[in-house]
């Protein structure tokens, strides 16, 4: 490990690497993992957003609650350091989630 301070990304704004770098190594522990989790869902939206269009008929997965859409993605959460598969899709503006299993099970 170095004794040098890491070089910020070039495309990060000079306010946020300030905030940063006068951040307790726990805050910066907090950021990175609240960074992960808000980069996940964003990508998670984005994944629902682009799926195909309402009506559209698609085949049903076998292992598919009847109360969650065909449309549904399966997606990891992670809580309390361990791992669970989540049926999400997006109904209106809001992201509907559905408990799976956990990831150690198999999907």
């Amino acid at each position: 490990m170095s004794y040098e301070p890491p070089t910020p990304p070039p495309n990060l704004p000079t306010e946020v690497v300030n905030a940063l770098n006068g951040s307790s190594p726990n805050r910066l522990r907090d950021v990175g993992r609240y960074a992960e989790e808000l980069a996940e869902h964003k990508v998670r939206e984005a994944r629902l957003e682009d799926e195909s269009p309402e009506g559209e008929l698609e085949e049903r997965s076998d292992d598919l609650p009847d109360d969650v859409p065909t449309k549904a993605t399966i997606t990891v959460k992670e809580i309390n350091d361990n791992r669970y598969y989540y049926w999400q899709w997006r109904e209106g503006d809001k992201i509907k989630s559905k408990y799976k299993g956990p990831v150690n099970s198999g999907r």
